[in-house]
């Protein structure tokens, strides 16, 4: 099983990186966590097979989160003319948020009938999930003024764990997501400023002894943290990175 890091920067492009998206290839299946708005570009860069996707997790509605999705279900519309079924997995409210975000990038495009399934799942702490060969539990983060809401993920596949933050400040439920996973996808968007809303490196140190992951890569840096990566102890991501697990 590998992962890919197919755009590992944030919001504002931040040292030329793609918005958040992340592809896994696993034996039995194949799945995006995150698919921002560039991520459509990103993946035709580096040869992914679309139509092998089974499977979108979602952890927020943010367009460097989000906002790749309408660009990726058009382009299996009409350009790689796929034809198995999609799952779509996020927040509550997750179909009206991609019917708005559908008709505010491409107007009338929520009417349009594909041909193959969009099979919408809204996930919540309460109620882990399965799909498929994914075994998915979320936590509920802190990443705007009003509840997004915002997700982490913990995901289970072929006997690896995958846990990922989301974008959030600190909050005690990433300890349960990242406890002993094989691999810990932190956001660490500054290197020691504390703000609201977002996580950085200092406090990310402060807390990694309690969840005890087998390994740590860092992603959604912003330029205060891509200015300091020599002094960083931790892996990182970039754009094409592929880890095996």
């Amino acid at each position: 099983m590998k992962l890919t890091f197919v755009g590992c920067g944030d919001a504002f492009g931040s040292g030329g990186r793609f918005n958040t998206c992340f592809h896994v290839a696993a034996t039995g299946t194949n799945f995006l966590i995150d698919c921002g708005a560039s991520s459509l570009i990103a993946m035709k860069r580096l040869g992914i097979d679309r139509n092998a996707i089974d499977t979108i997790l979602i952890t927020h509605f943010h367009g460097d989160h989000f906002g790749g999705v309408p660009f990726f279900v058009l382009d299996a519309q009409f350009f790689s003319k796929r034809t198995k079924p999609l799952t779509i997995v996020g927040p509550e409210g997750l179909q009206a948020a991609y019917e708005r975000t559908v008709e505010a990038t491409f107007e009338g495009a929520s009417k349009t009938r594909q041909k193959f399934d969009i099979d919408f799942i809204e996930i919540s702490p309460d109620a882990p999930q399965r799909v498929g060969d994914i075994a998915v539990t979320c936590a509920r983060v802190r990443h705007g003024p009003v509840d997004g809401p915002f997700l982490a993920y913990r995901i289970e596949v072929e006997n690896r764990t995958i846990a990922y933050t989301g974008d959030t400040e600190w909050v005690d439920e990433l300890v349960a997501i990242g406890r002993d996973a094989d691999l810990f996808i932190a956001e660490s968007y500054f290197f020691d400023k504390r703000v609201p809303l977002h996580l950085d490196l200092k406090t990310l140190e402060e807390k990694l002894p309690l969840i005890k992951p087998r390994r740590v890569i860092l992603t959604h840096m912003n330029d205060d943290m891509l200015n300091k990566l020599s002094e960083i102890q931790h892996e990182t991501a970039s754009d094409g990175l592929v880890v095996e697990l």
